[in-house]
């Protein structure tokens, strides 16, 4: 049977990998591996959510956001719906995952049938890494992190995660069993603090100092939700310099990436198919935002995906594609249960349009903190409240609890309602309908509150996720 890698890194834009058209080469081995004649890139896949926590549960679910309500107006998936390594197992598949991110974990039922989960972070470490992996990262601190220094924010994890990942492919040889791997790369976070000889050169093209441009990293990670009440007050260098760095931990993720799909295929895995793509973008200023807070400008959406080794994929007749008709068609293709997904069959459909949600709980919170901060702040501008988005090739739909507003892209500023009468009323009747039939929640309980511990919430407040 077919095995399974699937390979997320974390908050990395389409337009700033190389396989999109950018100015600097920052992802050579993704584009390297969507050469390859039994790989393809596609240019128009849109994330589910606009963040980790709703985007990550409906590629383990095949649902959509307001269908399994993580990360809309609840905190863990329900239930009643199977995840992927669940599904995956009944058919005889070994499971495992990393996570380095506390939104895909046991607080959020993200961790659910897998035979082998880790959570890493700085409070688990020592129990989920092996001593001689912890060791070879600190003789590599300085070329894959911050240096001798205990601000974990100037480390990355994506090191220990590539020894853990190889340390489990090994494993694999040795198992009759097929295996499905979840990894979750978290550096292209913000702080967007690369590896020191990146954040060197970086700086120096900047006519920087390191210190000087990591700085300007670890505040605009800090002051973040500030600095989006005061409307992002950047000069044109200091956007320069947030731009490279992020590119810089795009390009460290995209190094490992490389080498774990080489030691991949070094291992003569028969049948293994390999997905990278991510989770959600990263805004930098477009429409007045920062990171990945509240907006659904392409820039957020708009995410890379390369399959290798996928008949199904590469036979492909469209382009537009979401992360949960790759899993549908990889798990039907399988002979698993997919009678809860909601994604396409790529070997018979073609998707014509994407769905992208942002849920209200989140939104309205950090609004709130927006306006205190700054009075004059327009909170209408983004739509307060449950906000769905259907795009086409063309066109974008947005549709709020008591909004919506119909773009015209490139453009992602000007309302064309008025111009496009008949286009707002098709694709709203399209998303009315949607919303009343796969739109709506698996379950109308209440919502659920995640069971995070306090290392979980401490990680998540470091990366800005807790606002309240």
């Amino acid at each position: 049977m077919t095995n399974i890698i699937w390979i997320t890194i974390e908050s990395t834009r389409a337009d700033h990998t190389s396989l999109h058209g950018y100015d600097r080469d920052t992802t050579p081995n993704l584009r390297r591996i969507a050469d390859l004649d039994t790989s393809r890139s596609f240019s128009q896949c849109m994330s589910h959510g606009i963040w980790t926590r709703s985007s990550i549960a409906s590629l383990l679910t095949g649902t959509w956001p307001s269908r399994h309500r993580a990360g809309m107006d609840s905190e863990r998936i329900p239930a009643s719906l199977k995840t992927v390594p669940e599904l995956l197992s009944a058919e005889g598949y070994h499971t495992a995952a990393i996570s380095p991110n506390a939104n895909l974990s046991s607080a959020t039922d993200l961790n659910r049938g897998f035979d082998d989960f880790v959570w890493l972070d700085k409070s688990t470490i020592l129990d989920e890494v092996s001593k001689t992996t912890i060791l070879k990262n600190l003789v590599n601190i300085r070329t894959h992190g911050g240096g001798v220094t205990s601000d974990t924010r100037r480390h990355n994890t994506g090191y220990m995660m590539e020894e853990m990942a190889k340390r489990r492919l090994r494993s694999f040889t040795n198992s009759n069993e097929p295996f499905f791997l979840y990894l979750h790369f978290g550096d292209p976070h913000h702080p967007y603090y690369p590896p020191l000889p990146t954040l060197k050169r970086e700086a120096n093209r900047l006519s920087l100092t390191p210190k000087e441009a990591g700085e300007l990293a670890l505040h605009h990670h800090s002051h973040i939700d500030e600095l989006i009440a005061q409307g992002c007050p950047y000069t044109e260098g200091e956007w320069r310099t947030l731009t490279a760095l992020y590119d810089g931990v795009i390009e460290y993720a995209d190094r490992l990436v490389g080498e774990l799909f080489d030691y991949t295929t070094a291992l003569n895995l028969d049948d293994t198919i390999v997905v990278i793509t991510a989770d959600h973008g990263e805004s930098f200023g477009e429409q007045g935002l920062l990171g990945h807070r509240i907006g659904v400008h392409d820039g957020l959406i708009h995410v890379p995906l390369v399959i290798y080794g996928s008949e199904e994929a590469l036979n492909y007749e469209g382009d537009m594609i979401q992360h949960i008709d790759v899993m549908q068609t990889l798990l039907k293709e399988i002979g698993s249960d997919i009678s809860q997904f909601q994604g396409i069959d790529l070997s018979t459909e073609i998707r014509t349009h994407t769905i992208t949600q942002r849920g209200a709980r989140r939104c309205q919170k950090l609004l709130d903190i927006y306006r205190d901060r700054n009075p004059e702040f327009d909170v209408a501008r983004y739509h307060p409240g449950t906000l769905t988005v259907i795009r086409t090739a063309e066109f974008k739909y947005l549709k709020g609890d008591n909004s919506s507003k119909l773009i015209r892209l490139p453009d992602e500023n000007t309302d064309v309602t008025a111009h496009y009468d008949g286009v707002t009323q098709r694709l709203d009747k399209k998303l009315t309908r949607w919303l009343e039939s796969d739109g709506t929640p698996i379950t109308e309980s209440e919502s659920v509150d995640g069971a995070f511990t306090e290392a979980m919430r401490e990680q998540l407040t470091d990366l800005g996720y807790f606002v309240d």
